[in-house]
């Protein structure tokens, strides 16, 4: 088959980088188109996989600006798709299901988020897709009837220890492990969704510092700018690394959905805060079944603090979190490997 992977975010090339290795291994023609977005171009360079970016410019986050970076991407790929006379397409965005629909070929569209909380995402794609691909935890809404569930999440297609196997050594190239560490990651919180939804505020993350320095280094990721008192705490990793940092830190806060995720299905601690706590059925889950980390709304900054308490004077976190690290494992599925196998048995 020639297989086409829309790519429009990083956690795309995480979620579809070991899919496409198999699907070459096994003599299917593959090509990766992507927009600008983050460290995505990145990620995709120091893999060596060979793509194409078909919005080099990004796109402005406006409205506007949005609904034209749609648009042009969705005129690119069309093209493209017709030039190399594609068999199927795949991946999170809605022009994967809007070209599908023009060209007549399959699309198969993968989300983890329910359908309520991305309800523009959900309009714009999923009238279109042919399958919608989700973790039995996502709620669909009325396109549950097209939907195909799986047990497991879309972390598990690249985290689970079939793929991925921490190295301290990583870690050790950037800074020392002789103390803890602690990772704290800020969004941008400006895609399409994000729109009302607030995360941690400066001065909250100044108090969550303060908080951390007397126990370990305090490392920084962050999609938006920082102001001078947290910007000392940034570190400059290779986006190929972060995984490691994820799995060998004492714990993760932060507003990013998928690190929050990433970190869970690591076994390490996570505490996540923003507006969409409470609202995502993949985190519910990953929250409340398996307690292997906490959301918290931006307002409840007490409840946070009191979690970060109780973690930090926990005195066998680690054994605690790896226990139920084994536990999900052990329900979960290599969501890879299913990924895999549906698309080369995909009949349409």
């Amino acid at each position: 088959m020639k297989i086409l992977f829309h790519l429009g975010h990083p956690a795309h090339f995480h979620l579809f980088k070991n899919v496409i290795k198999s699907l070459r291994e096994s003599g299917h023609q593959t090509y990766i188109l992507i927009k600008k977005k983050d460290v995505l171009e990145e990620l995709l360079i120091d893999s060596g996989l060979e793509f194409h970016n078909i919005l080099s410019g990004g796109r402005k986050d406006s409205l506007i600006g949005i609904a034209i970076g749609q648009i042009k991407q969705t005129s690119r790929l069309f093209k493209f798709c017709l030039g190399k006379k594609i068999d199927i397409l795949i991946g999170s965005t809605p022009a994967v299901a809007q070209v599908g629909k023009l060209i007549n070929k399959p699309s198969l569209n993968l989300s983890e988020d329910d359908a309520e909380a991305v309800s523009l995402f959900a309009k714009t794609t999923y009238p279109f897709s042919t399958v919608i691909l989700s973790p039995d935890s996502c709620n669909n809404g009325k396109w549950e009837y097209k939907s195909v569930k799986y047990n497991s999440y879309h972390e598990l297609a690249y985290l689970h220890p079939n793929h991925f196997l921490p190295q301290i050594d990583v870690v050790r190239k950037y800074i020392s492990t002789d103390e803890p560490f602690f990772l704290l990651r800020f969004s941008g919180l400006n895609a399409y969704h994000d729109k009302g939804i607030s995360g941690i505020s400066v001065e909250n993350a100044k108090k969550i510092i303060e908080k951390l320095l007397p126990i370990g280094n305090v490392l920084i990721n962050s999609e938006r700018e920082l102001p001078e008192p947290l910007d000392k705490y940034r570190i400059k990793i290779n986006p190929i690394d972060m995984h490691h940092f994820l799995a060998f830190a004492k714990l993760y806060i932060g507003d990013s959905q998928t690190m929050a995720a990433e970190a869970g299905v690591l076994g390490t601690p996570f505490i996540r805060v923003n507006d969409f706590v409470g609202r995502l059925g993949y985190l519910n889950e990953l929250e409340n079944k398996f307690k292997l980390g906490y959301g918290f709304k931006p307002d409840n900054i007490k409840g946070v603090f009191e979690k970060i308490d109780f973690l930090l004077h926990l005195s066998n976190s680690s054994e605690e979190w790896e226990v139920r690290r084994s536990i999900m494992l052990k329900e979960k599925i290599d969501f890879s490997q299913f990924l895999f196998e549906y698309i080369v048995n995909f009949k349409n």
